[in-house]
């Protein structure tokens, strides 16, 4: 299962020439279930971006799923192994572990902290791992890559890539509850600036979203549905109402939940809510120039593609 980033089909040529950083920028790559499915674009996206930013990202071989969403509420302890299984692969591998969905951030960073901090736990996780013949020491720093980009990559390295900024563009910066939760590490928890940051470099216009790291309802969206309309039919009906031409999120099940429901979620709080809805690396892509392909536009169910257009014939 081990690739890196140049190897990806969807990345364009400009992406794939790409070669890593003078300081060695690389890192140990966790897609995660849903971006090998439903979620490729957010996959695609990423590994072009990183290409054309001199990351590399060498995915992990062998991982398995990091017990996130309705698992680790279930069992956490057990959700907790299956994290520590892909840490102690990192290890392995000598590297940092990045990964850009906030569901497997979240997860692996909490087994990681928690195995740190408990020593039951981690005698527990300890020896469930050596019944597979592995181990983990606790060296491994698990990253988002929304994070690394921002606060590693910085301002003057994004901005020299830009071919095409986003001038006129106002977006929504949703980032959704669990990017800068439980811990608060990198960014505030209730009003995190970090892709606010990122749309400026870029050209764009952040609008002022209050509801930036309020829960877009998750996995409610099919268990109590209506609880999941209203809460993301709240997010969106905010955006429009802030102005905002488009929607970003680092998040896979808030942007599958924020684009594939407008209609019912519309329904639910008495507003129109369409509205584009990309992953912030589909935007950071589009500036760069990356094409179409390489950020697999053609996945999305709004018309983001559009969107894109018309900010390129403008710039």
């Amino acid at each position: 299962m081990s690739t890196t980033v140049n190897s990806n089909a969807g990345a364009s040529a400009s992406a794939s020439t790409s070669t890593r950083g003078s300081d060695g920028r690389v890192f140990s790559y966790y897609p995660g279930c849903s971006q090998m499915a439903m979620n490729r674009a957010y996959d695609v996206s990423t590994r072009s971006v990183a290409a054309r930013l001199g990351l590399e990202l060498v995915e992990l071989e062998d991982w398995n799923c990091c017990g996130a969403t309705a698992y680790v509420a279930i069992r956490e302890e057990q959700a907790f192994v299956l994290s520590a299984r892909n840490l102690a692969l990192a290890e392995q591998a000598g590297r940092p572990l990045v990964t850009a969905c906030s569901g497997c951030f979240v997860v692996l960073n909490k087994a990681n902290k928690y195995m740190a901090e408990d020593p039951e736990l981690r005698s527990d996780i300890t020896r469930a791992l050596a019944a597979g013949s592995m181990r983990y020491r606790g060296t491994v720093a698990v990253r988002h890559f929304l994070d690394v980009v921002v606060n590693d990559v910085g301002e003057e390295t994004v901005r020299a890539q830009v071919t095409r900024p986003l001038t006129g563009l106002k977006v929504a910066a949703y980032h959704g509850c669990q990017f800068s939760r439980p811990f608060g590490e990198r960014a505030d928890p209730e009003f995190p600036d970090t892709m606010d940051r990122l749309v400026n470099w870029l050209g764009g216009e952040t609008v002022p979203f209050a509801l930036k790291a309020k829960c877009c309802g998750g996995l409610m969206m099919t268990t109590q549905p209506d609880v999941g309309r209203a809460l993301t039919g709240k997010i969106l009906k905010a955006a429009k109402e802030a102005g905002a031409d488009c929607v970003i999120t680092c998040c896979p099940l808030c942007q599958f939940n924020l684009e594939g429901f407008q209609r019912r979620v519309g329904a639910a709080v008495g507003c129109d809510c369409a509205l584009p809805v990309l992953y912030f690396t589909q935007l950071m892509g589009h500036a760069f120039g990356l094409d179409a392909r390489a950020l697999a536009l053609g996945d999305s169910l709004t018309p983001v593609a559009e969107l894109l257009h018309r900010e390129a014939v403008h710039s």
